[in-house]
């Protein structure tokens, strides 16, 4: 027999639901505490002799690890190299460490994400050549891997076969902005996404034989998560961040408006945003959200703006829908 509640219990009903709505909402603040300490957008800030750009961000064991390029100005070339530091808040960043040597020849770039394979970590980049003055990376731009014990010690790029083990070095083609991933219905078959034709895909089982399989219409600096049992991919066409979504990684189609989040406030970004890396972070103490890394440029002509005063922002969402930042300009 079911007993009725009281109507004392029914009086206090309100008192207890207030109470659970203050622990959630205190919960709530504890989970973004971290996020909520920021006073700016930018955690890297560039200037007139150096530049950051295309951040990728990583949480392992209490540490933030921000993988990016860093370029530097000197009398007649910008040199570019892979480059990280480490947080434990998002606020105080351990001096940047270049990962790559410089060399006008290679250029090193653009990290695209960090994966666990084999008992060890493994980053992927690309080169960035423009030994002869070039404004953008020349027709020998290829794609590379790295691999470390412990996300500091790397080992020499190795290139990534991406049009698979026959294909020579000179006929692939010019391919920047590597990104690996999972394939999430297929365990061990591993993707790498780049671009080259729009974006272009490649699968392999062990990281290091790869089959081409074609390519899709996308901006750079592909970012691609899995989210309500579909692939969500981030990519930067000419400005902003745009989204598509697929079931296959196939056929894709458009989800959502083109983030821009507060560019039109930004000085330092109203030139572009673009390089938008979104990393699942809502297990992660003090933050409990998804955040994006991204980099901004103002308007200063090319090529100022392309190779320096680059700056690496940070916002972050509950849905992938709607984003927030910190509200310092």
């Amino acid at each position: 027999m079911r007993t009725l509640p009281t109507i004392r219990t029914l009086l206090r009903l309100p008192c207890l639901i207030a109470a659970l709505l203050l622990v959630a909402a205190c919960a709530h603040a504890a989970d973004s505490a971290l996020l909520d300490a920021l006073s700016s957008p930018i955690l890297f800030k560039g200037d007139e002799k150096v530049g950051y750009r295309d951040p990728l961000l990583l949480w392992q064991d209490g540490t933030f690890h921000m993988f990016f390029t860093v370029g530097e100005r000197e009398t007649n070339a910008v040199y570019l190299c892979l480059a990280k530091s480490t947080s434990r808040d998002l606020r105080t960043w351990t001096p940047v460490r270049k990962l790559t040597r410089r060399d006008l020849k290679l250029n090193f770039v653009s990290p695209g994400s960090v994966v666990r394979h084999g008992g060890e970590w493994l980053i992927c980049a690309a080169t960035y050549p423009q030994p002869n003055g070039e404004l953008y990376g020349n027709a020998t731009a290829r794609l590379f891997l790295m691999r470390s014990p412990d996300l500091e010690r790397w080992s020499e790029p190795e290139l990534i076969r991406v049009k698979g083990p026959d294909m020579p070095v000179e006929k692939m083609g010019r391919m920047i902005d590597a990104y690996l991933m999972p394939d999430k219905d297929d365990p061990g078959k591993w993707w790498c996404f780049f671009k080259q034709n729009g974006v272009s895909m490649s699968w392999s089982r062990d990281l290091r034989t790869w089959t081409f399989a074609g390519s899709a219409k996308a901006g750079e600096n592909v970012c691609v998560l899995v989210h309500d049992g579909r692939y969500l991919m981030f990519h930067s066409p000419h400005n902003g961040i745009g989204v598509k979504t697929s079931t296959d990684l196939r056929s894709w189609s458009d989800a959502g408006p083109l983030i821009t989040l507060g560019q039109k406030d930004w000085p330092w970004a109203q030139g572009r945003i673009t390089a938008g890396y979104v990393a699942d972070l809502r297990s992660v103490p003090g933050i409990g959200r998804y955040v994006m890394a991204f980099h901004g440029t103002g308007p200063e002509p090319e090529p100022v703006k392309f190779l320096t005063h680059g700056c690496i922002g940070i916002a972050w969402s509950d849905d992938l829908k709607t984003w927030r930042w910190p509200e310092g300009k």
